[in-house]
């Protein structure tokens, strides 16, 4: 979501920066960077494919978790002008017209923005240099106590223990999760980890111009070098960084008080600029949710939930939504529930500053509703239109019905925007018959697999899908038969023509 005022600054600025550098520049190519330190991976954006960090590269210089020999070329190549194979997707964007915004465009403009002598640095030194990022994304481990089915193995070390269990789910055309390709340079143990070792010497400098640190895993609230991040800023403050964790709210009792008594001080005393803690929960149907993200506990969440926003004063909370056709039917129960939460804490802040009718300044617990596209058997739009829009019209009404720009206990209008236009897709988005007839097949062929290794039902946490569940079974069978029938053939062709041949 882009507003009218951004797109005219892009439009305005971006020519100008591209003057001084070339027409394919891209600031987050220098100063975006996610780090996946139990894989030794890195890259700049979500959109190329994350590459290898060579431990000899990180022998005399630990920056090169972020300056790669791969990620300085691909500089030069920007400043030269020249494009990047892992970043056609902005390419493609851009090719559709001058008034298309990609990624690439509304990155350089924001970071530039921020620090207008980044750009000065880049002009003025060689190509090659190493840079010390303004943003950072960074997991430390795998090690997860949910195996979520949207998720895989490479971030969720419980399901990667049900993949060498059970094997990959070999009836699916998506979403197998083979763990094969990633198996040989996962790094389980935090402690025996070369690049948590090399991130660590590149902390004290780093950490001098760092603006935005976002904590992300596996679930960072398991993770032993979280817990010394957080020491390290309650020792030495960093006023200018802007700390983000995201966090399933899942932790036993003990070990999220203990994340909780760290994080107090950092929140309360300012020793950040602003902390936020990110939590993903798709419904509040206590079957439905806890089958979505398997591991779950929705009272060990509320717990966590309200410890959280109670014992830390100013604390804030965004609700990261992963809207899939799981969700669709029963997302309303979470709305109810975002409202009741609201209420309770917005109101609580009110009335300890003395008036009740004060307007609020703080959204303490905000929201966005993203929307799933992989994998296929996940994605609301394989559902049925016929049988499930009158779903998406009715969560839709409810917060056009609870919508109020002045009240921070009921959505904004930004929040309903980004919804409707989630309601909008799922109504006009044009699947492919391949496409369907696969995710369809995926989807029982998943979930069959799914209740089979885990002891879950997924008729009896979502019977209003049995219908849909059934004809995906029924559509499944059919087209394996197709597909061997397929077999068949082309086995009884291949023996003739050997036939022929002898």
């Amino acid at each position: 979501w882009m507003s009218n005022y951004e797109h005219d600054r892009i439009k305005e600025i971006l020519p100008q920066i591209e003057a001084k550098t070339s027409p394919t520049f891209c600031l987050a190519k220098w100063h975006h960077v996610t780090i996946y330190l139990h894989l030794g991976e890195t890259h700049s954006c979500y959109h190329p494919q994350p590459h290898v960090i060579p431990l000899d590269e990180l022998k005399d210089n630990p920056s090169a978790l972020h300056n790669t020999k791969q990620k300085k070329l691909e500089r030069k190549m920007m400043l030269e002008g020249k494009k990047p194979d892992g970043c056609n997707y902005c390419w493609n964007v851009e090719a559709m017209g001058c008034d298309y915004i990609s990624d690439r465009k509304q990155r350089t403009l924001s970071i530039h923005e921020g620090d207008k002598s980044r750009l000065d640095d880049i002009i003025n030194n060689p190509w090659d240099m190493n840079v010390n990022p303004e943003y950072i994304e960074l997991s430390f481990g795998n090690s997860c106590n949910f195996k979520c089915g949207y998720c895989h193995p490479r971030y969720s070390s419980r399901f990667l223990d049900e993949i060498k269990q059970f094997g990959p789910y070999t009836k699916n055309y998506t979403g197998r999760y083979d763990v094969d390709w990633f198996i040989d340079k996962l790094y389980e143990s935090e402690e025996d980890n070369p690049y948590i070792d090399a991130w660590w010497k590149w902390w004290p400098e780093v950490s001098k111009t760092l603006n935005i640190l976002r904590i992300t895993g596996g679930e960072p609230t398991i993770h032993g070098s979280t817990y010394r991040l957080l020491d390290e800023i309650n020792k030495n403050p960093m006023p200018n960084l802007e700390l983000n964790i995201n966090s399933n709210l899942g932790a036993n009792p003990k070990l999220f008080d203990r994340f909780i008594e760290k994080l107090k001080p950092i929140i309360e005393e300012k020793k950040v600029k602003e902390f936020k803690l990110f939590t993903s929960i798709d419904t509040w149907d206590k079957d439905k949710a806890e089958y979505i993200r398997n591991g779950l506990d929705i009272e060990l969440f509320k717990r966590n939930f309200d410890k959280y926003l109670t014992e830390i004063k100013d604390s804030k909370l965004s609700l990261m939504i992963t809207f899939n056709n799981l969700c669709v039917t029963n997302f309303d129960s979470l709305l109810e529930q975002i409202l009741k939460w609201r209420e309770k804490y917005n109101d609580k802040d009110a009335r300890e500053r003395g008036n009740i009718n004060q307007p609020i300044p703080l959204q303490r617990i905000q929201m966005d509703t993203p929307y799933l596209k992989e994998p296929p058997h996940y994605d609301m739009n394989i559902l049925p239109k016929d049988d499930f829009t009158h779903y998406m019209n009715r969560h839709l009404e409810f917060m056009i019905n609870f919508q109020d720009d002045d009240d921070n206990t009921k959505f904004k209008t930004l929040e309903v925007e980004k919804f409707r236009r989630v309601v909008d897709y799922f109504k006009s988005a044009e699947v492919d018959e391949d496409y369907l007839r696969k995710g369809r097949s995926d989807f029982y062929n998943f979930f069959d697999e799914h209740d089979r290794r885990r002891g879950t039902d997924f008729i009896k946490a979502f019977p209003e899908y049995e219908e849909f569940y059934n004809s995906c079974r029924q559509s499944t069978t059919k087209t394996q038969r197709a597909i061997r029938l397929e077999q068949r053939r082309a086995e009884m062709m291949r023996r003739k023509q050997n036939d022929k041949v002898d």
